[in-house]
């Protein structure tokens, strides 16, 4: 009957009924917990051991019992309450998830032995990862290979083409089934609730180092960096050159200076897109003045582009804070992405106008989810940087999403965003795939293009797509745009973790301008033919890519081949390096 009744009203209510369910599921736990000792109390003999849990059970069932309460009445209070405030209603779903937490710590006890406070350990996340990462290889394994069958089965045996379909297609189903379970393990092992909190809290924490950097005490003494917004590349390639520049600042304790002024893509410069990144400090005056490295007491430095830097120290990416590395490694698949996204959280606050801008958008485009944001980059990058890929490949990608997501819930209309430098991409899409809803805007795909890239309107488009990708539930796209990866990127700071919500046709992540980007292998390989290379359990591989056929390439630092060898053979090494702790802010 509550339900019912939360069901009728609007969305913030609706966001009680996920809480219930759970609520309803403990108590099932309990009363199925109280059975099963009531029977093994019975059969052996009024043991101590199981009188025990019999008393234990029941108490976690009064302890339920009086949750019930406190739940019952704050529904009520609720209905009772259903106009006010979104404030007063935020305030009533916190109190809600509060008493469901405290239920699930202090009630569901068998369920959580031996489970530290500090939640999972980081052992136990690693596998699970890998376990997930695995399985996704051995299915790009197992396609490539059934696919090369296919192409010479076309010309020998062609009565092979049927029954080799269905082997692929019952396999896929496979892959799917297990991907699921493993998500499923995931959200049941009773650490969900520590992973949303330890998300809210690295980001929070960080959040305010940022802050307190760029707002300080005093700005006329204060040591700063200055960076000039002029690198010679697209939107993504620029925001990249800022956080790069904002990183540098954070590893050296300066205040962070960004010049925009005459910015290519607004003349008038940052501030008048996004909020200044300082309340207080953005004068680069300062009693002395040098180019990268300087002087410790050299109170303003000016850096130059990341591939210009020289010496390059080793906090650029791919390296994450020593102080935080612990924590990071144990919430998030990739902590390097993660660590790049919070510099862009910070960086990117809209100004009041830009948000009207994303939020005319939103509502213009009717984006709402489930929806997969689909990036195709065309124009300059074809040919150069990147290879085609038609439209094809991305909805392949787009199809198994769905495919998987419709096993656990229902999928009421499939969606795509569709962002792209070329509008014909967005009619082709809609043409050959009828049954989905695609979302896109011809208008920002033609102001995309290279002769009229670097307009205000060009600009607002822009930042009007990969907001949407970075809002997407899944992406498809090719990691050598960085449009892309900068859409990837903001992705990681409205989950606990996002590092798998991606598929990219070619490359794997990577930051222009990084260091390297090596792997450890955990298992050996002998050379099956004169492309692969022997790696041996210890080894360091600069890895190059991965082919997304089971294999990767790269070169083992031990013996300097390089070659391919099984992707599910190796693990990322995450660099970490010391950076300052920022002991006053807590």
């Amino acid at each position: 009957m509550i339900v019912r009744q939360l069901m009728g009203l609007n969305p913030w209510a609706r966001v009680l009924v996920p809480f219930l369910f759970v609520w309803v599921l403990f108590v099932l736990i309990f009363y199925s917990k109280l059975n099963t000792s009531a029977a093994s109390s019975s059969s052996s003999d009024g043991g101590d051991d199981s009188l025990k849990r019999l008393e234990r059970a029941v108490q976690q069932l009064e302890r339920s019992k009086q949750v019930d309460q406190e739940l019952r009445l704050l529904v009520d209070e609720y209905l009772a309450d259903a106009g006010t405030s979104a404030d007063r209603k935020q305030h009533f779903i916190d109190e809600l998830g509060s008493k469901l937490e405290q239920d699930a710590a202090g009630s569901a006890g068998w369920f959580a032995v031996g489970r530290p406070r500090n939640g999972p350990s980081l052992e136990y996340e690693r596998l699970r990862r890998r376990v997930e990462a695995n399985t996704q290889e051995l299915w790009n394994f197992l396609q490539s290979e059934v696919t090369k069958v296919q192409k010479q089965a076309l010309r020998s045996a062609p009565e092979l083409a049927k029954p080799l379909n269905a082997f692929l297609s019952l396999a896929a189903d496979h892959k799917r089934s297990l991907l699921t379970d493993i998500e499923r393990m995931r959200a049941a092992d009773g650490y969900e609730a520590w992973r949303h909190r330890e998300a809210a809290d690295l980001s929070e924490l960080v959040q305010k180092r940022l802050t307190r950097l760029q707002n300080p005490e005093n700005c006329s003494t204060a040591r700063k960096l200055l960076c000039r917004l002029n690198k010679g590349c697209g939107y993504g390639c620029q925001l990249h050159h800022v956080v790069y520049c904002f990183i540098m600042a954070y590893a050296t304790e300066r205040t962070l200076i960004l010049k925009s002024k005459g910015w290519r893509y607004h003349k008038a410069g940052w501030e008048e897109v996004f909020q200044p990144i300082s309340d207080t400090c953005l004068d680069s005056n300062g009693a002395s003045h040098a180019s990268w490295p300087g002087q410790a007491n050299t109170q303003v430095l000016t850096l130059p582009i990341i591939d210009s830097l020289n010496p390059r120290p080793p906090y650029l990416p791919l390296a994450i804070p020593a102080d935080l590395a612990p924590r990071l490694m144990k919430l998030h698949g990739d902590p390097i992405v993660w660590w790049i996204g919070q510099f862009l959280k910070y960086l990117l606050k809209p100004t009041g106008e830009t948000q009207q801008m994303l939020e005319n958008g939103i509502e213009r485009l009717g984006f709402k989810k489930p929806i997969v944001g689909v990036h195709v980059r065309r124009t300059d990058k074809v040919g150069t940087e990147a290879a085609f890929h038609g439209i094809e490949e991305y909805m392949t990608a787009v199809d198994d999403y769905y495919d998987q997501l419709e096993l656990t819930e229902k999928v009421d209309k499939r969606r795509v965003f569709v962002a792209s430098d070329d509008p014909k991409v967005i009619e082709e899409t809609k043409t050959k795939y009828p049954h989905y809803e695609v979302i896109g805007d011809p208008n920002v795909a033609k102001m995309a293009a290279v002769s009229t890239r670097y307009t205000d309107s060009s600009l607002n488009g822009i930042i009007l797509d990969i907001h949407l990708l970075s809002l997407s539930d899944y992406l498809v796209c090719t990691f050598s745009s960085q449009v892309c990866r900068v859409a990837y990127e903001i992705m990681q700071s409205m989950y606990p973790d996002a590092s798998g919500r991606f598929r990219s046709l070619d490359d794997i992540y990577y930051y222009g301008g990084q260091n390297s980007h090596n792997r450890e292998v955990v298992l050996p390989h002998e050379p099956k033919n004169h492309d692969e290379i022997q790696i041996r359990p210890g080894d360091l591989v600069g890895v190059a890519g991965n082919h997304w056929n089971g294999y990767s390439k790269g070169k083992n630092l031990r013996t300097n081949q390089v070659g391919l060898f099984p992707s599910f053979k190796v693990n990322d090494k995450i660099e970490i390096v010391e950076l300052p702790k920022y002991p006053y802010v807590k």
